[in-house]
């Protein structure tokens, strides 16, 4: 098994005022040629949004997009005709295809909002553009391993890749298990809030570590934790 691990502390860092962004990929005025991406897996930002504030209208296309809300609620325009508001426990994808717009602003005009953006490269080029989001309790992960974007799980978010994103609550001294969807992919481990235990690695709030060539890896909550699991394509 091969490990990459990406402390907190050495993400890249923008803080514009009115969005404070720590980019684990690079990303816009950040770049590391050593992260560039995890196999298909190309950005992870984790953004907090001021009150009122937000992304104007812009483009995107061959891309897939995937937004959670770990705070507050973020309103959502584009140019399909979609306009919803995502929250926290909510997941949203976006497949740009062919291209689109959009917008997307903190729909509170009082609280901040968090968010992690994560940007896939898609299996397909060019598909019409699509836009799903759905609930997933909290309940439903809590010391298992819940997916809640697939390419093959009508109980999740349909994605155009071979890519399987999944959540976990623990609870202290939990341990779950998780088994590699698709053979010869990678899986970056994200730790939300908490502290675990992985691979000999001890990962506290917001480190991640990247592993390939598995089948199945262990961990276990030091301390109550959330943990985003991305499976996705390495080449």
């Amino acid at each position: 098994m091969k490990k990459k691990i990406h402390r907190a502390d050495s993400r890249g860092h923008a803080d514009h005022g009115w969005l404070n962004a720590h980019h684990s990929f690079s990303f816009a005025n950040y770049y590391n040629p050593e992260r560039i991406r995890f196999g298909t897996l190309r950005v992870l930002n984790d953004d907090i949004v001021q009150p009122g504030e937000g992304f104007g209208t812009h483009p995107h296309d061959n891309m897939e997009i995937v937004t959670i809300p770990l705070k507050g609620e973020l309103a959502h325009k584009d140019s399909t005709g979609n306009k919803e508001v995502i929250r926290a426990n909510e997941v949203q994808i976006m497949s740009a295809g062919s291209g689109l717009t959009h917008s997307e602003f903190n729909n509170s005009k009082t609280d901040e909002i968090n968010l992690l953006q994560i940007w896939v490269f898609p299996k397909e080029k060019n598909i019409k553009p699509r836009y799903e989001q759905k609930l997933f309790k909290p309940e439903d992960r809590l010391n298992k391993i819940k997916t809640v974007v697939s390419p093959d799980d009508s109980d999740a978010l349909w994605i155009n890749q071979d890519a399987y994103f999944s959540l976990t609550g623990l609870n202290k001294e939990k341990s779950v298990t998780y088994e590699i969807k698709r053979k010869g992919n990678g899986l970056y481990v994200f730790l939300i809030e908490g502290q675990i235990e992985i691979e000999g690695e001890l990962l506290s709030r917001r480190d991640a570590l990247g592993l390939e060539d598995l089948d199945s890896v262990e961990f276990k909550a030091i301390e109550k934790s959330e943990v985003l699991l991305i499976e996705v394509p390495m080449n």
